[in-house]
């Protein structure tokens, strides 16, 4: 079976967990566009992650760059809402983060 590079990323998968997480939490009322950021930042760390992880050269580190600087948004998102497990999941996206900064350096 033929599997895409980001599938075999560590931090896909993390990252991929941390945003099912977040699939069907509620968000406090009057902060829909937060809700919105938050969910922006989620998809373009996973989405620019994917395409990273199939190119090469410094389009490969533009995307991963990318990719670092939304999941800081996510976790910067995250601080604002009352989540149970936030704490939990904000760790799992600094270890994300820590392996993208890896993959951004090492192109």
């Amino acid at each position: 079976m033929y599997y895409f590079n980001h599938e075999q990323l560590e931090c896909y998968a993390l990252a991929r967990e941390v945003v099912r997480w977040l699939e069907g939490k509620s968000f406090p009322a009057g902060r829909s566009s937060l809700k919105k950021q938050t969910e922006r930042a989620s998809e373009s760390m996973l989405l620019n992650m994917a395409e990273g992880a199939s190119r090469s050269g410094k389009s490969r580190a533009h995307h991963f760059r990318i990719s670092l600087g939304s999941a800081a948004e996510f976790c910067a998102c995250l601080d604002l809402l009352p989540l149970k497990e936030r704490e939990e999941q904000q760790q799992k996206l600094r270890r994300v983060g820590a392996m993208l900064h890896k993959l951004v350096n090492s192109t």
